[in-house]
């Protein structure tokens, strides 16, 4: 990685803690209905990984807090806000809110509400592209509760079965809601977990993004030359609660604390600083910069959008035209 990319990435994680900030702000004001599960500190996971990997040809899939992997894969991020507002121009059209990102375009397979959906979902589209041929992989994000869902076994043992291109890549931040990892599982190591599959695996710091991009390198090269399946997993923090509905009450300050001096966004700007290629000026002016991007562009064509016409809510939610959907078979 060199320093190009590290201020890019800078750049990008900046943009991404903003961007959470803003749809906290907006759903206070009750601008943002339903659910909102934030990625506030875990930033340094999605773009070091998808940094590593080919992001818009890959194809990635996530559970709930997928608004920054979206982005990171392609997604326009107007599109995003406006999906959170339940905007017409949203990425599913206003109809999915911000657990259901789409963008097919880009290949981002969708967030999904349902824990330990996207596992055999992330299995299947790696197997239809071992049956193309082509050299593409499949990335599945996914929690550390979440590996309590038969669905992982299951999927984890098929995906070595049939050596299929698959990286899943689990996003550690210790607690499943509002239960502490040592408290719901056995095995709190998540990458031990899988060697009952036989499945290369590694941890690594998901608060460093070079050391997540190092670790996912290796990671993306294993399963594009065809050896199948590899399970990373990244030790990282949240810093809001599991939802806006969290009061977050259950994590001692003493541990905020500890993880906020981690911050992925500070340790590579401050590192960057240290070498001389950019100055606090520089970062504090790239921050003013964001801001106002995120202000006058995307909220403003969030606010502006047009809401779903009732008489057409259930457009995009079933197949048109379908015999099947509509009875009767073909």
């Amino acid at each position: 990685m060199n320093v190009a990319d590290k201020k890019r990435l800078l750049r990008e994680m900046l943009f991404a803690r903003r961007f959470e900030e803003r749809c906290y702000e907006a759903y206070v004001e009750r601008k943002i209905g339903g659910f909102l599960h934030l990625y506030s500190g875990e930033e340094a996971c999605a773009h070091g990984v998808l940094e590593a990997a080919r992001p818009g040809d890959d194809y990635v899939i996530t559970g709930y807090r997928d608004h920054i992997h979206a982005i990171k894969c392609g997604a326009d991020p107007k599109k995003v806000m406006a999906e959170l507002y339940g905007k017409e121009t949203g990425s599913s059209k206003g109809r999915g809110g911000s657990m259901h990102i789409f963008d097919a375009e880009h290949h981002f397979m969708g967030g999904y509400a349902l824990v330990g959906g996207p596992f055999p979902l992330a299995a299947g589209m790696a197997k239809a592209i071992k049956m193309k041929g082509t050299d593409q992989i499949s990335i599945c994000f996914l929690g550390d509760a979440a590996n309590n869902q038969g669905t992982f076994h299951e999927s984890l043992n098929m995906a070595k079965v049939w050596n299929l291109p698959v990286l899943y890549v689990c996003e550690n931040n210790l607690y499943g809601i509002g239960t502490r990892i040592d408290r719901s599982t056995a095995v709190i190591d998540q990458y031990k977990r899988v060697s009952g599959y036989d499945i290369p695996s590694a941890q690594a710091d998901g608060q460093d993004i070079e050391e997540v991009f190092k670790s996912a390198k290796k990671a993306v090269d294993h399963v594009r030359s065809g050896k199948g399946p590899y399970f990373l997993e990244l030790m990282t923090y949240r810093y809001r609660g599991h939802s806006m509905s969290d009061s977050n009450a259950y994590r001692s300050r003493d541990e905020e604390r500890m993880w906020s001096k981690r911050d992925p966004i500070i340790m590579l700007r401050d590192r960057l600083i240290e070498a001389g290629e950019i100055s606090r000026d520089d970062y504090k002016a790239m921050d003013t910069e964001i801001l106002d991007q995120i202000e006058d562009e995307i909220i403003a064509f969030a606010e502006a959008s047009p809401e779903p016409r009732v008489e057409e809510l259930e457009k995009y939610c079933l197949a048109e035209n379908d015999p099947w959907v509509l009875g009767g078979g073909r």
